[in-house]
């Protein structure tokens, strides 16, 4: 199949520009700034008169098949996928979280599976390290080597579930530096934020309101700067996800300059809700409790221009659909019961158009940069994903920039009962995403057929 895409403002991180993309089977064949139709009497041709031309976006943290607090996330991969598509994401990265009794080879495979017989998007995988003994050591570089996992992920949080003592995390530094492998961090103090919720818990502090005391920017400062120091002895590449603060992106900012190699990551609840959401009564908060929490909306200034100076490198979703009645209910009595995780995969692109580009926050070459570019420049994708470019794959989004609306839970393809950013306003909608060629999304609403996502191995080179 070949489509030829006339007329459109061609958008990458590089270059804004009018021109025309023929699409051949699932790469991009030719881009000039006219391309005759009559020359390709087999293409359907496509007006995208007055719209961007987007890269497909990549989201560089999900969660689709997570267990978590007694329950697991609601989403399959088909739903998840969907959504993700719907959305303009035609990649994502996804955690894969086993338990510390799990070995890794297992929970790789469980994972790939979930995705091989689901996925509509193209995907690939960091993998969470809650245990370094000898044969998850082993397994990890056999992973490495025989499946192209190149990013580890690890929790300085969770005390006693996901966090991983200080000697292993070293170890796995080391080993990480040794393989090339990236290693994505969720940065807090776990023994800090044990400490704290048995503390408010005992003063009867129960609802999802005192989540974000629990676990302060203080806390999740203290988390980068000690994942920064233990990169800088070992001369690991870190990547700090989901930064809510600018006190953390400080600290990380600190450790570049000292020469240690850290990217940051923004996610796009930290970036247009504030923490007046979890204290909604009625236990609605619940819907919005996630980790790091939703902060003070001073925040967002903060955060917003970090993504414009190039101090974070990337938008993700930290995507973690728990319904609200049924999973988030279970912390009814105790707010460190609730299941952490905003859904947000389907609603980022227009998020970021939104609050970052319409706002004057940050330019469209900066969105696709934050939203495609650049992950795929860190997780080893890149040329063939987050860029329009001959030879890259056919991935690519069609924007409607002048479209006017609400989100909604209505247009959701997620299995998730709620949006977490219902009746806000929404400029700019998905006009067309099409995924290695093939047109999968239409004006914000998935199109295609089951499956045909592909599993993305990638060669560890940091």
């Amino acid at each position: 199949m070949s489509l030829l895409i006339k007329n459109g403002r061609v958008i990458t991180s590089t270059a804004d520009c009018e021109a025309d993309v023929l699409v051949v089977g699932e790469t991009i064949a030719k881009i000039a700034a006219s391309i005759n139709a009559a020359d390709h009497p087999n293409a359907e041709v496509i007006d995208a008169s007055g719209k961007y031309v987007f890269p497909g976006f990549i989201d560089p943290h999900v969660h689709i098949h997570l267990p978590f607090m007694g329950t697991n996330a609601i989403d399959d991969h088909a739903s998840a996928t969907k959504a993700a598509l719907a959305g303009g994401t035609t990649t994502v990265i996804e955690m894969i979280c086993p338990g510390p009794d799990d070995e890794p080879m297992a929970a790789f495979h469980e994972w790939k599976d979930l995705a091989a017989a689901g996925a509509c998007c193209d995907y690939s995988f960091h993998l969470s390290v809650v245990r370094f003994d000898e044969l998850a050591q082993q397994q990890l570089r056999e992973l490495v080597a025989s499946e192209g996992v190149a990013s580890f992920k690890v929790f300085l949080a969770y005390k006693g579930a996901l966090d991983i003592a200080d000697e292993q995390l070293f170890e796995l530094m080391k080993t990480a530096r040794e393989l090339g492998v990236i290693i994505t961090a969720h940065c807090e103090n776990a023994e800090a934020v044990d400490s704290m919720q048995k503390q408010l818990l005992a003063e009867g502090k129960t609802g999802p309101e005192w989540h974000e005391p629990s676990r302060p920017r203080s806390v999740e400062a203290d988390g980068v700067s000690h994942l920064c120091t233990f990169a800088e002895l070992t001369g690991a590449h870190v990547y700090i996800v989901h930064t809510s603060n600018a006190a953390a992106v400080s600290q990380a900012m600190q450790a570049k300059s000292r020469g240690v190699n850290v990217f940051v990551e923004a996610v796009a609840p930290h970036l247009v809700l504030d923490k007046t959401y979890a204290e909604r009564p009625d236990f609605e908060g619940a819907k919005y409790v996630m980790s790091p929490p939703l902060r003070d909306g001073e925040e967002h200034e903060h955060l917003w221009r970090s993504l414009a100076s190039g101090d974070m490198v990337t938008i993700g979703t930290d995507h973690a659909p728990f319904k609200f009645s049924g999973q988030k209910d279970m912390g009814r009595d105790a707010f460190t019961l609730i299941p952490n995780g905003i859904p947000g995969v389907q609603e980022r692109v227009d998020l970021v158009h939104t609050h970052g580009v319409c706002a004057g926050r940050i330019d469209l070459q900066t969105m696709v940069d934050v939203c495609s570019t650049q992950a795929a420049k860190i997780f080893g994708l890149y040329p063939c994903k987050g860029e329009i470019a001959v030879g890259s794959d056919a991935d690519v989004v069609i924007y409607d920039p002048h479209f006017t609306g609400v989100f909604s839970h209505a247009d959701a393809e997620s299995q998730v009962d709620y949006s977490g950013y219902e009746g806000m306003e929404r400029k700019g909608r998905c006009e067309l995403v099409i995924r290695r060629g093939d047109i999968v999304a239409r004006d914000g609403r998935y199109v295609g057929g089951g499956g045909g996502g592909r599993y993305l191995p990638r060669i560890p080179t940091h």
